[in-house]
């Protein structure tokens, strides 16, 4: 089921919450056991196969913990990891593995075309940090229906964020302890999920549009501007697209009375990368972090160590994204560039100064002019790489790629068609065109390309989170107007639905 769907909107998401709030106060257990039918409603409506993948991986490492209980030995750990790792193999990479070795070897292995479960990279990957936490004596007693909640709570089982035991589990445990229902939790967790609804619904599929124009005619051949301004769109519609999945994840965890982790803290604000995977998919990096990053040494061993430690994490994230070769580079280019980052910062040549805009205090007005504009610099440097790595993370193939890529400087810089802007041109938005009489100029069908490109990087680069803005408004009734108008017009624009991005992952 998705979050920007109707059922979901006008059935599921009522009914889970007066459930849940008739019997959070009563029967704590119940209140519980409700969350956990609906949420394997949720999982199950895509397909119920699915289902049963989910529930045997709950079950079997539900096994594994209540036998580390007993015994926490290493074999135990190796089994359970395993076991999360051979499960994601299966249905994850059988097929690229099987066409990386018929090209290596020549051979003719049919491809078994196996149905990749929605989520499981997320709930296998929370489930190995929760085992692996249990070896190292971090977990507590949990009863199963508190685990299973804890794995299959609806807002985060799609795509994350990979919440851990110490965040969650104190939670899930204390339902029903506090009575009532915390109304202000609850209208921001509503805010909350009405901005990354917009996110995905009014910014991300917008952009989606022109991107999977572009990516559907390469065979055509693209000029550089299209080529330019389809890498630009497709960051911007991937920033939109998890970020707003997160940000109503987030919403919705509040409205039930559970603090999800925050997972992007405007990314594309960094001046490096190493901040920018600070910003972006937080909970990810900090799980590669704990679980890989450190068990092989993190910088304990020496620079050299290090990096090739460094460089093993952005690999595994590479993989874990995806089973082809243009996730294995995309997760190497950023490896390379952090560990060069990494490289400069050790031997002197750039100081860290924390935050985007938080610098040391200037003495004059010309290095406080200095310092901005080496932020500046920084800033469109970064995102300039990562707009160029995106694409070998959106292609289909190397080849897509590297077309793309050659596109940009090999061909001619031209005005895109209008069937290219056309994507840009929303019903709602080309009325108002029309009653200015602006349709008639020749420029016209560029207008809301040029629109949704200038506020999208406004967004991106100046605008606070989503949660930020939720935390800071205001209990009025022009807000609440404003926040019901983004609503119906969210709803309004479902029937061109779409699913996110992150759900191949």
């Amino acid at each position: 089921m998705l979050f920007n769907s109707y059922i979901f909107i006008f059935l599921f998401l009522p009914v889970c919450l007066t459930g849940f709030y008739l019997l959070k106060d009563r029967a704590p257990i119940a209140a519980k056991c409700w969350l956990i039918g609906l949420s394997l409603w949720f999982y199950g409506y895509f397909n119920l196969g699915y289902l049963a993948i989910m529930l045997f991986s709950i079950a079997f490492n539900y096994g594994i913990y209540s036998w580390m209980l007993k015994k926490r030995g290493r074999l135990t750990l190796i089994i359970g990891v395993a076991g999360n790792l051979g499960l994601l193999l299966y249905f994850k990479y059988t097929d690229f593995l099987i066409d990386s070795t018929n090209v290596i070897f020549k051979t003719d292995i049919p491809l078994r075309h196996i149905l990749l479960p929605l989520g499981i990279s997320f709930f296998t990957f929370q489930q190995i940090g929760f085992i692996a936490d249990t070896y190292r004596g971090e977990t507590k007693r949990y009863g199963f229906i508190d685990y299973c909640l804890f794995v299959c709570f609806f807002p985060q089982l799609i795509a994350g964020p990979i919440v851990g035991h110490e965040q969650m589990m104190p939670q899930i445990t204390a339902i029903g302890s506090k009575k009532g229902m915390d109304g202000e939790k609850f209208c921001r967790g509503a805010m909350l999920f009405i901005l990354g609804l917009a996110k995905k619904v009014l910014i991300a599929d917008t952009f989606g549009k022109a991107v999977d124009m572009t990516y559907g005619a390469l065979g055509d051949g693209v000029d550089a501007s299209q080529a330019i301004l389809t890498i630009l769109f497709y960051t911007l519609q991937l920033y939109f697209d998890f970020s707003g999945y997160c940000d109503m994840a987030l919403g919705l965890g509040r409205m039930l009375g559970i603090d999800i982790p925050v997972n992007f803290d405007s990314p594309y604000k960094s001046r490096d990368i190493t901040e920018f995977w600070k910003r972006w998919h937080i909970t990810l990096n900090k799980f590669l972090t704990k679980n890989v990053y450190i068990p092989l040494g993190g910088n304990r061993k020496g620079n050299v160590r290090t990096y090739v430690n460094l460089l093993a994490v952005f690999l595994i994230s590479g993989v874990w994204h995806g089973a082809g070769v243009t996730f294995i580079i995309w997760g190497l280019l950023h490896g390379i560039i952090y560990v060069i980052t990494r490289m400069v910062r050790s031997h002197g040549s750039h100081k860290d100064t924390g935050n985007v805009g938080q610098t040391s205090k200037p003495s004059n007005d010309k290095k406080t002019s200095g310092i901005r504009i080496a932020d500046i610099l920084s800033i469109a440097f970064t995102f300039i790489f990562v707009n160029i790595a995106w694409v070998f993370f959106r292609a289909e193939t190397v080849k897509d790629a590297i077309t793309v890529l050659k596109s940009c400087v090999m061909t001619p810089l031209s005005i895109p068609s209008r069937n290219f802007a056309g994507n840009f041109n929303l019903n709602e938005f080309w009325y108002v065109l029309k009653i200015l009489h602006i349709d008639r100029f020749i420029f016209a069908p560029y207008i809301m390309m040029v629109i949704y490109t200038v506020a999208g990087l406004i967004v991106v680069f100046t605008a606070p989170n989503a949660k930020t803005v939720a935390d800071r408004s205001a209990f009025t009734l022009r807000n609440g107007i404003l926040y019901g108008i983004l609503l119906l017009w969210c709803v309004v624009s479902l029937s061109g639905v779409s699913t996110f991005l992150y759900f191949n992952f």
